[in-house]
């Protein structure tokens, strides 16, 4: 095999591997980003039909300013590249009985709103905010931001875990702080955007309610696909390549550590550091499998709980704009059952009869989603991921659940929606398995339970092969945008900067360039 000394390989041009690429690229490492997609961003990229952008995957960004210390590190300002709307409101929940909660950034508004749905929870309420600080520092700013591949950084920090109750889920939590049922999901539902069952989760998660009040809820100008994109032209600044329709088939060993990949179509490239931006259960199930391993076995990884599935619907609409004005940025209709609707999809793997809906019209916002006077949506459902024993048959299930989703949209929030319908696109499991690698199809990667998490999750440098490293929703920290950047920060740590320049042999030419 060639040299590729002062090389460092990255699969996957998802935001984890693309934000690595810029760390590994500001620490000297000459970068080659190869993904399988036409476009970067992985699951933040998106689709143009009929004039429509459908974003397809994160839609929201609640840490900016993990994104400009990220641009920093490399020489430059985030905000030059990308620009960033605040939102507000943030979302409004509408539950079946009519009533609706609006979540915004102020403290003021937010104990308003509160004490008009139960004047008697606002103190618990304001206690909850409290609980979620705490956690945020610990969780979010000290481990969230370090690296727990060492068994003795667990150790050292489960007499704090034992003080803030980790053992506790999201929704038991919030259940002892407020007594009214729709606060208690309004206060416990975030874990879903990250891949976890909020009656199960650690009560860590709650830290997402300090992450929005303290530094809001953004929607990037364009889509996260701008952001995926600006982060391309930084890697290819840096002088990195960023190399689309290559898909890598098998992570190489020599003397005993990562030594490049070889592609789908035989090609080797040569690498000192290889970074996987696949999901976990891929990377050693499929781009390891001629290599023995020691913790992530096929077996431990088919044992493993695998967040839920996504069922996802986009969708234009015609002469639509100033329809519907009540319906802003982002709303989530609720569905009759929520312990229960929760135990179908992540225990017994049944497709329900109802569902809850996460509603995002970016047109409300950024007008070049949609054609002049139409609107853009992308509506989500939470459902089983595709190992559970009864599995969902996908090809003769999906135009029925959409039309069920139309009729819950019409009735509860969109009314005339279904003549105004043009363009149609439909993600089910099964694309996520087939497009992103997504071991059964999973919406996150490994579900962030307590033993699935930290020292417990897969490690950003690997435990199977020296000079391989991790990145994305399945290490740690974990999934949603701040998490998979934070993976980036972590994995930076690990890897030592490149060798002098001088020594670095020139990357070998892609049939893509």
């Amino acid at each position: 095999m060639a040299s590729g000394r002062g090389r460092a390989i990255v699969i996957g041009a998802g935001l984890g591997g693309l934000a690595s690429a810029m760390r590994l690229g500001a620490k000297g490492w000459q970068v080659t980003v190869l993904d399988r997609l036409d476009r970067p961003g992985g699951r933040g990229s998106s689709i143009s039909q009929g004039g429509h952008r459908f974003d397809l995957g994160p839609t929201i960004v609640t840490v900016p300013q993990g994104l400009r210390e990220l641009w920093a590190a490399c020489g430059r300002r985030f905000d030059d590249d990308v620009t960033l709307v605040p939102m507000d409101p943030f979302y409004r929940i509408l539950w079946e009985d009519g009533s609706t909660f609006t979540a915004r950034q102020d403290d003021a508004a937010m104990r308003a709103e509160v004490a008009r749905l139960s004047p008697g929870d606002v103190a618990g309420y304001e206690r909850f905010l409290k609980d979620s600080e705490e956690r945020y520092w610990f969780g979010y700013e000290d481990l969230g931001r370090r690296s727990m591949h060492r068994l003795a950084d667990l150790v050292k920090v489960l007499p704090r875990f034992g003080m803030l109750r980790a053992d506790r889920s999201v929704h038991a939590h919030a259940s002892r702080r407020v007594q009214d049922p729709r606060l208690r999901f309004a206060l416990s539902f975030h874990p879903l955007f990250i891949g976890g069952d909020p009656f199960h989760v650690t009560s860590m998660y709650i830290l997402v309610s300090h992450l929005e009040k303290a530094f809001g809820v953004h929607y990037a100008m364009g889509g996260v696909q701008a952001i995926a994109q600006a982060m391309a032209r930084v890697v290819e600044d840096q002088g990195g390549q960023v190399v689309q329709g290559a898909e890598v088939d098998e992570i190489l060993i020599a003397n005993g550590r990562a030594a490049g990949v070889r592609l789908a179509d035989g090609r080797v490239e040569p690498a000192d550091v290889v970074v996987s931006n696949a999901d976990p259960g891929h990377t050693y199930d499929r781009l390891l499998r001629n290599h023995p391993r020691r913790r992530w076995t096929t077996p431990k990884l088919k044992r493993a709980r695998w967040s839920m599935g996504l069922f996802v619907w986009y969708f234009g609409t015609k002469g639509t704009r100033d329809l519907w004005p009540e319906v802003g940025h982002h709303s989530i209709v609720v569905g009759p059952r929520y312990r229960d609707h929760i135990r179908d999809i992540f225990q017994t793997g049944r497709l329900a009869g109802d569902m809850s809906l996460y509603v995002h019209r970016p047109s409300a916002t950024d007008p070049s989603v949609a054609p002049e006077g139409d609107d853009t949506f992308y509506v989500l459902s939470p459902v089983p991921h595709l190992g559970h024993d009864n599995g969902i048959d996908w090809q003769r299930e999906a135009e029925p659940y959409r039309q069920k989703m139309l009729d819950m949209l019409e009735a509860r929030l969109l009314p005339g929606l279904a003549e105004r319908v043009t363009e149609s696109l439909v993600f089910t499991p099964e694309t996520f398995r087939d497009r992103y690698l997504s071991p059964f199809g999973a919406g996150f990667s490994m579900e962030p339970r307590i033993l699935q998490s930290a020292w417990f999750r897969p490690h950003n440098i690997s435990e199977e092969v020296p000079g391989l490293y991790l990145a994305g929703a399945g290490t740690h920290p974990g999934a949603g945008v701040p998490g998979v950047i934070g993976t980036a920060e972590v994995l930076a740590t690990l890897v030592p900067d490149a060798p002098p320049r001088r020594d670095i042999a020139r990357p070998l030419p892609l049939a893509a360039e």
